[in-house]
Order: structure tokens, then C-alpha cells, then sequence
């Protein structure tokens, strides 16, 4: 019995899946590339011996373009070492910015912050008037309630 490994390695050897081949070895020259760089480049891939990087923030753009070399040599290197993915050539990089960059990580929304009851009840009503004493003795009662909770 096959493994999963080994059905998509002749699935992606298959003449009509050559771009997943290509896919790998680009995601592989981006794992190459130093974090900062990793972050910046949304997705590539490659039309007429030209390599398109797009990014996923425009601020990246000017950094990019100042280390075009750095990017060939790595995509060289690549190609020298890496035998699935010689085939990537790149005479020209096309560096653009992308308005499809895959969105952040969602991170889980903060919490209510839980604060301990500062309020003390031990206060004084000196009030003749029987409504406000309910209500001191219901906001009494809010604070002991508030100091059992915790």
C-alpha cells in the first residue's frame, strides 16, 4: 500500500502538474531568503524567464528592489543544489505590490481584564431619607459580592 508522500510525488512528476513542482521550489527560495524578506513576499512565480515577486505590504518594495542581486543569487543557488528545481531560470525579477496578499494570522481578541474589588463597604450612610439608604445598602451589597467573586 502507497503512502501519501509517495502518491503526490508521482502525482506532481506528471507532465500536467509541472506548475505544483514550481510552486514547491518557490516556496522554497522564500524559505531561503533571510525572515524579514520571508515576511514581505505575499507569492512569486514565473512567466518567460522573468520572476515576479509580489508583497504583501508596499513598504517592502524599495528594501526589495535594493537586493535584486541577493534574490538571483539565491534562485541560482537553488537551481545548483536543488534537482527537482532546476528548471527555475530568472534573467529578469519583477517586483509588485500585491492587493491579494494572503491576510494575517487573525489572533484571538483580548480578553475582559479581571480587576480586583478596590471598594471597600464598610462607609457610613447618614442619610434620614430611606430611598438613598436602599440604595447605599444595594451598592453595599454590589461591593461584598464583587470581594466574594474574587
Amino acid at each position: 500500500m502507497k503512502n501519501v508522500r509517495s502518491v503526490l510525488s508521482h502525482l506532481s512528476l506528471q507532465p500536467q502538474f509541472k506548475s505544483l513542482r514550481k510552486h514547491t521550489c518557490y516556496r522554497k527560495f522564500i524559505q531561503l531568503l533571510p525572515p524579514k524578506f520571508q515576511r514581505a513576499i505575499a507569492f512569486a512565480y514565473s512567466d518567460k524567464e522573468t520572476l515576479f515577486l509580489a508583497l504583501s505590504h508596499p513598504g517592502y518594495k524599495m528594501e526589495l528592489n535594493y537586493n535584486r542581486d541577493l534574490l538571483k543569487s539565491v534562485l541560482t543557488m537553488l537551481a545548483e543544489h536543488d534537482k527537482s528545481c532546476r528548471e527555475i531560470k530568472a534573467e529578469k525579477i519583477v517586483i509588485f505590490n500585491s492587493r491579494y496578499a494572503a491576510p494575517a494570522e487573525k489572533r484571538e481578541p483580548p480578553t475582559d481584564p479581571k480587576y480586583h474589588e478596590l471598594a471597600r463597604a464598610d462607609f457610613v450612610i447618614q442619610s434620614d431619607d430611606e430611598a438613598i439608604k436602599e440604595k447605599f445598602d444595594a451598592i453595599k451589597k454590589c461591593i461584598l459580592d464583587n470581594q466574594d467573586i474574587q
